[in-house]
């Protein structure tokens, strides 16, 4: 809500023009970050769930070490590639040449985003109210200095700045209380941890981290260049209108991200038990709480979206409300099928999953290509939803099958259930 409100104070503060502008800017800078980045906190937790004794505290630390020096690199990458990017290749993607500066500078927040070893400590060690305190603090702070534009009647400039600043303290303070987390745990010296052989003692590590890699670049060519696709076929004040509807969007997905957030650490310990009937039950039920709340919310907007939008933006970004209702009908199917992605994680079905995120984005993309320029923005909400009915047939599909091959002889289901007894004691 707190991000929502954030848009709503930049559409005010800048109108629609200058605010596509923005937009366009803010959509380059992430949808490098998801371009290069690596997801390295899903074969973190993979692994770092099984590791959970004593004994294994050097070997956890080494993992945790592989993870770090992967963010980093990745993070190096990324600043370089969008500044070489841009400086090349701006004008054709939608950014400006009155703009290029901005992007040059929005883009420093990239070396300072290491978020999947934080993200992977924190999460295994069940810190879900701390993560959630962090997110806020930084959305309040980016609140408070863009209502401080709006009424200094502030250019994109200073909103450019904001942006980046908020986003580089928070990143800064998730990986200060990662730290404060491992001390807490008594594990210390994570630096001198030697990660020779690391992918030998975790088998699969490397494909398992390559293969996040890759989906995540397939889904966010989609999810993270569209906005920038929209801005070169049809105007920054179209991209700034299909931005709010994304937003919109984006508001409901979090409730997707953060089940799954805490969803795959103990999805992945089920897993790793062989206690598949409480696997099975778990996943069931996130998966129809998750439907029925993503029905709720279209329907909701869809009668409702008029007024709010008039209400809080201005009149001047009415036409979005189509956009908003499309955009909704893409999330719900998106929502319903987050769960299933986190199983098909846990169960190492990393491939699985890739091949049905790309079948998905090329969808996206022949969809959006092909009618973004009659379409408009509404273009590449209609894509999406295409993309997201692809994609949750292929992941229930998948989810479905993978759970029938699965066997579990009668003697390790005992052994599962008494390991369980035994730690809860």
């Amino acid at each position: 809500m707190i991000g929502l409100f954030v848009f709503v104070v930049a559409g005010r503060a800048l109108g629609t023009e200058n605010f596509g502008i923005l937009a366009l800017i803010l959509s380059y800078g992430r949808a490098v970050q998801r371009l290069v980045a690596f997801q390295s906190w899903q074969p973190l937790i993979k692994y770092g769930a099984e590791l959970k004794k004593t004994q294994h505290r050097q070997d956890y630390k080494s993992l945790m070490k592989f993870g770090l020096l992967v963010d980093a690199s990745a993070a190096v990458i990324a600043y370089l590639v969008a500044v070489g990017g841009v400086l090349l290749f701006g004008p054709l993607i939608g950014v400006g040449e009155e703009a290029v500066n901005h992007v040059v500078i929005y883009s420093t927040i990239l070396l300072f985003h290491i978020n999947g070893f934080p993200t992977a400590i924190m999460r295994l060690a069940g810190r879900f109210r701390i993560m959630a305190y962090t997110s806020v603090l930084s959305l309040a702070l980016r609140l408070i200095l863009c209502l401080v534009g709006l009424f200094a009647e502030a250019g994109v400039f200073y909103f450019v700045i904001v942006f980046a600043a908020s986003q580089i303290l928070g990143s800064l303070l998730f990986m200060g209380l990662a730290v404060h987390e491992l001390r807490r745990q008594g594990i210390r010296g994570l630096l001198r941890a030697p990660i020779k052989g690391v992918s030998k003692r975790f088998k699969g590590l490397w494909a398992f981290t390559i293969g996040s890699n890759v989906e995540l670049t397939v889904r966010s060519s989609a999810n993270e260049l569209d906005t920038l696709l929209v801005g070169a076929l049809a105007g920054p004040a179209a991209a700034g209108l299909y931005h709010i509807a994304k937003r919109f969007g984006r508001l409901v997905l979090q409730l997707g991200v953060q089940v799954q957030a805490v969803l795959y650490p103990d999805v992945a310990r089920l897993w790793a038990e062989r206690a598949i009937d409480e696997f099975r039950k778990t996943v069931l039920q996130m998966e129809l709480l998750l439907a029925g709340f993503g029905l709720f919310v279209f329907i909701g907007i869809t009668l409702t979206i008029h007024p709010i939008l008039y209400w809080t933006l201005g009149e001047e970004f009415i036409d979005a409300a189509p956009l908003v209702m499309v955009q909704m009908l893409a999330v719900a199917m998106m929502l319903s099928g987050s769960v299933a992605r986190a199983a098909l994680l846990a169960m190492g079905r990393q491939l699985t999953v890739l091949k049905i995120v790309v079948v998905a984005t090329v969808a996206f993309h022949a969809t959006a290509v092909a009618v973004i320029p009659f379409m408009g923005a509404m273009g590449a909400n209609v894509a999406h939803a295409v993309m997201a009915a692809i994609w949750l047939a292929g992941l229930l599909t998948a989810y479905s099958s993978a759970l029938r091959a699965s066997t579990l002889v009668p003697s390790d289901v005992g052994t599962a259930t008494a390991k369980v007894s035994m730690e809860s004691e």
